[in-house]
């Protein structure tokens, strides 16, 4: 077994760490975004993951991104007959995002990145002192 496969291994879960990552930006760019059309309203995305065999290559083990899905809740009806954007009834439409749970998504992918990264920082030095041994 070679001891360079942590490098794949990390680097899959930081692929899906940056996957969640930039879902949950997209989801809080649009949370506040409006439209007259209740079909039309933005739909807030959520990735899938699923620990892989062949995540990080060839029989490696890792993290995968198998899906990203869209909610199903139902869009916000706001009555504000006086927005350009209201439909015939006056209302407009928004999607149903908790920002603040989207904001403790972001936290948590941000520090599972971290976690990664300095994983791959801590395989890099033991493999550097390990060279260093045969000096």
């Amino acid at each position: 077994m070679s001891s360079f496969r942590i490098f794949d291994i990390a680097g899959s879960a930081l692929s899906a760490q940056s996957t969640r990552l930039n879902t949950v930006a997209s989801n809080l760019a649009n949370a506040d975004s409006v439209v007259g059309d209740p079909s039309k309203v933005y739909r807030a995305h959520m990735p899938v993951f699923e620990a892989s065999a062949e995540a990080g290559g060839e029989d490696m083990p890792g993290v995968k991104v198998t899906d990203v899905l869209q909610s199903t809740a139902e869009p916000d009806k706001r009555y504000e007959p006086g927005h350009p954007l209201a439909d015939a009834d006056g209302y407009v439409y928004a999607p149903k995002i908790n920002v603040v749970e989207q904001m403790v998504d972001m936290i948590s992918a941000s520090r599972a990145y971290q976690s990664n990264v300095e994983m791959m920082n801590t395989a890099k030095d033991l493999t550097i002192r390990t060279l260093s041994l045969g000096r």
